[in-house]
């Protein structure tokens, strides 16, 4: 274990042999640090906070703190929950939970750059990458493999899709589907085929999810009557997952507005 002399840590907080903590870093009560984290100079984690195997910590970045809500009672226990793997960059915020028992989750193998924030109650999957100063708001849910370009703010009880890709200094206030790039203010552009390739997603079901974005964002009809008729087909299930995604969004709704011209 490398612990600068000059770092804080609670008598509660548990830390595996091989962590390695910078200088003026603070850790408060039970946070759990898994081995081989690693946790940058100035960095502040504090109440039910567990990182896990392998991750670090940028300077800076507070992790656990209390959710920005004007209703929030600081007594509440809640938490940050972050999985293996997860490279966290400089000054990046995360948030612990709004809800008692609660907590935010980061899953495995994503990278936040500088300047991340992540709201309360927010659930990431694996293997995202948020740029510069994305901003989540509380209750955002993400799911596996998508790219947030930089400076984009994303509003409060939206849903991101796998490997969907967003623009830099997007405004988003709707749902982005699986599969889908998106840029603007609620806008989308079509699919991400680079990325359904990278994926490992063979000719056939690239084809099938090509078909179903068709049907729902360029058929000219609406949202119901395209699910309408895409119940009378059978779908893989990568191009159900798109489907599913639609029949059952977000409070906030569905992106709709696509470019003229996509597919």
């Amino acid at each position: 274990m490398t612990l600068h002399p000059s770092a804080l840590i609670s008598p509660e907080a548990q830390l595996a042999d091989d962590v390695e903590v910078g200088p003026f870093a603070v850790i408060e009560g039970s946070v759990q640090l898994a081995a081989g984290v690693k946790i940058g100079g100035h960095a502040w984690l504090c109440g039910d906070t567990s990182i896990g195997e392998g991750s670090s910590i940028g300077w800076g970045s507070v992790i656990g703190a209390n959710p920005q809500d004007l209703g929030f009672d600081p007594a509440l226990r809640s938490g940050v929950r972050i999985g293996a793997r997860n490279q966290i960059r400089e000054y990046v915020t995360i948030h612990r939970s709004s809800q008692a028992g609660g907590h935010t989750t980061l899953g495995e193998g994503n990278y936040l750059m500088t300047g991340v924030h992540v709201g309360h109650d927010s659930q990431i999957g694996d293997g995202n990458v948020l740029a510069n100063n994305v901003m989540f708001g509380g209750h955002v849910r993400l799911g596996n493999r998508a790219f947030l370009g930089g400076g984009g703010g994303y509003h409060q009880f939206l849903h991101i899709g796998d490997l969907a890709m967003v623009q830099g200094n997007a405004v988003v206030s709707q749902d982005v589907p699986p599969y889908c790039v998106a840029y603007g203010k609620n806008h989308l552009a079509g699919l991400n085929t680079v990325g359904l390739r990278r994926a490992g997603l063979d000719a056939a079901a690239r084809a099938e999810i090509k078909k179903v974005y068709g049907l729902l964002f360029g058929s000219g009809l609406t949202l119901n009557r395209a699910l309408e008729a895409a119940a009378a087909m059978d779908w893989s299930p990568a191009a159900k997952l798109l489907l599913d995604s639609v029949a059952k969004p977000s409070r906030k709704g569905v992106i709709t507005e696509r470019k003229k011209g996509t597919v």
